[in-house]
């Protein structure tokens, strides 16, 4: 789960947008291998269309990247996959980390860091590549890219107005806000919350109106393919963090037997509904802030915000019902100072994000809610706030580029693709183009008591939240079963205490998967294959480099 888009304070949650940048947060093999069904003479390859030919048919041009150690690409894929030969592509940047080993070098391994909405490609530079384990860093090349309308993907998404834009924006009827209730009840309250949602949506749509329906995961999986080609693979070695795994279930769907390997880790199912992933994630953050209460002396200390599991719970509770009634106060160079301070939300949102990784994250959280309790919210605030991108925007129109300038073959790579921070939109598009979302107003005031029940204000959060996906164009995803006979089998990896993609998640995708196999850590946190020690880096290296199976119950 990354930084959604914060626009309006009584908007902004972490809970109800699975999922996030786990860590901060093909090889020329055999065509056959272990657990591989044949292929059906009646199997269609969606890639086998004489109109993708010029696209599977690139050859990636490697420069050096900005960052020293990495070099850059650019591969083109079409917009619109139904259409291909219309002329409007996406331009997406691709990074590599050569293998550590070139003479023993087995090939690519393709990842995503999660999301949706993590520019891969700025992760590679910041050393996501040590996240894996010399096994695989010596035998790969460690390769990234942005997907589609995602970081410095051209087009980019964005749901923000450009300067211009904004003051003539500002001249039009300005959306109630005030404070908004983690769990809206009276129909004043419901009305605000779908009043602002609905603004969300329609300024995503004036600014990113042509895209919003071409930036969803199964069209990103077929970028993903048109990747694996053009790094000259014969099939595919993958790793996806938190929403990688939906990348990746959704490319083994598409491309079974163009698999060689598939980690997943920080599992998403793909045959729960809307409202069953609120729950599922909202109970997950909620289980996460009581194991934050409960070993808060363990891990963070002398700074713990109170000297028991109770008064820790207690604490936060109190800052909740507090900035429901008045945002709570921050200094004036605070990013939330605009907004009047922090609202109930925004400190629901910097409580839950620290639940990712404990190791460093508990401490930090721990003096901010101490500060936050006396008086100042700033330091809660800044928990979650990024450097802001250097880059200029990327260009709004590339439907009349040539192919040099797209990035087509005989296309160098930026010097710089360090992107715009364009996450929470992405996060926000995708999450709504993929899951179906009811048009009916009263189907999201009805999850409210469920919700409540399962995960309390983590769940009416994450209900509010998802009624910006209300008015949003409809993808062609619906909610499933993975299908995918003929895959190999496939590693999912799961934590115990995962907040954002709980732990049954990942024992349902690896039963869905023929030949699943599921390799268990004992931990909190999110995901574990690179913060989950020895144990999981050397099961999972050993899948990816040589094909070794996880026995059934394996637990790190």
């Amino acid at each position: 789960m990354n930084h959604p888009v914060r626009r309006r304070p009584a908007l902004v949650t972490a809970l109800a947008l699975a999922c996030s940048v786990a860590l901060t947060s093909c090889t020329a093999g055999p065509a056959t291998g272990p657990g591989r069904a044949a292929a059906s003479p009646a199997s269609a390859d969606p890639a086998s269309r004489p109109d993708l030919k010029a696209f599977y048919g690139q050859r990636l041009r490697w420069t050096d990247c900005d960052t020293e150690g990495y070099v850059c690409a650019r591969l083109t894929v079409p917009r619109d996959y139904d259409d291909p030969g219309n002329g409007k592509t996406f331009v997406l940047p691709v990074a590599r980390a050569e293998a550590g080993k070139p003479d023993r070098r087995i090939g690519s391994l393709v990842y995503n860091p999660g999301g949706p909405g993590a520019a891969g490609v700025q992760s590679l530079q910041e050393g996501m590549d040590e996240a894996f384990g010399r096994a695989a860093r010596d035998r790969f090349d460690i390769v990234a890219f942005d997907p589609r309308g995602v970081g410095a993907s051209v087009p980019a998404l964005t749901c923000t107005a450009s300067e211009g834009e904004a003051a003539e924006e500002a001249s039009e009827p300005p959306v109630p806000e005030g404070v908004a209730p983690l769990h809206p009840r009276t129909e004043e309250e419901r009305t605000a919350a779908a009043e602002g949602a609905r603004a969300a949506t329609e300024d995503c749509e004036r600014h990113s109106g042509g895209l919003l329906r071409h930036v969803g995961t199964q069209d990103a999986a077929r970028d993903l393919d048109v990747l694996r080609a053009a790094l000259g693979e014969r099939e595919l070695t993958y790793m996806g963090w938190s929403y990688g795994t939906s990348l990746g279930t959704a490319y083994a769907e598409l491309f079974p037997r163009r698999v060689r390997a598939m980690v997943l880790d920080g599992a998403i199912d793909p045959s729960l509904d809307w409202s069953q992933r609120v729950l599922s994630q909202s109970a997950g953050f909620r289980r996460s802030v009581d194991d934050y209460a409960d070993h808060c002396a363990e891990i963070a200390g002398d700074s713990c915000p109170a000297d028991s599991p109770d008064a820790i719970r207690a604490l936060i509770e109190g800052l909740y019902t507090r900035a429901e009634r008045e945002p709570l106060p921050v200094s004036e160079d605070s990013s939330y100072a605009e907004y009047g301070g922090m609202d109930a939300t925004a400190v629901l949102d910097a409580v839950s994000m620290a639940m990712y990784t404990p190791e460093d994250q508990w401490e930090p959280l721990s003096r901010a809610l101490a500060a936050a309790d006396a008086g100042d919210a700033t330091e809660l605030g800044a928990l979650d706030e990024e450097e802001p991108a250097d880059e200029d925007p990327a260009p709004e129109d590339t439907d009349d580029v040539t192919e040099e300038e797209s990035g087509g073959e005989d296309s160098a790579a930026t010097e710089d693709l360090t992107p715009d921070d364009n996450e929470g939109a992405a996060l926000t598009a995708v999450n709504c183009l993929d899951v179906p979302h009811p048009r009916d107003l009263d189907a999201y005031w009805d999850a409210l008591p469920r919700a409540e029940k399962a995960a309390g204000v983590y769940g009416t959060a994450g209900v509010t939240a998802e009624l910006t996906c209300r008015g949003w164009p409809s993808g062609g995803r619906t909610p499933h079963r993975v299908d995918a006979d003929g895959v190999v089998p496939v590693l999912v990896v799961g934590t115990t205490g995962d907040p954002s993609t709980p732990y049954e998640e990942a024992v349902s995708l690896a039963d869905q998967f023929p030949g699943g196999m599921l390799l268990t850590y004992e931990g909190m946190g999110h995901t574990a294959y690179g913060r989950g020690g020895a144990c999981v880096t050397e099961k999972v290296d050993a899948y990816l480099v040589g094909l070794k199976p996880v026995r059934p119950g394996a637990t790190c």
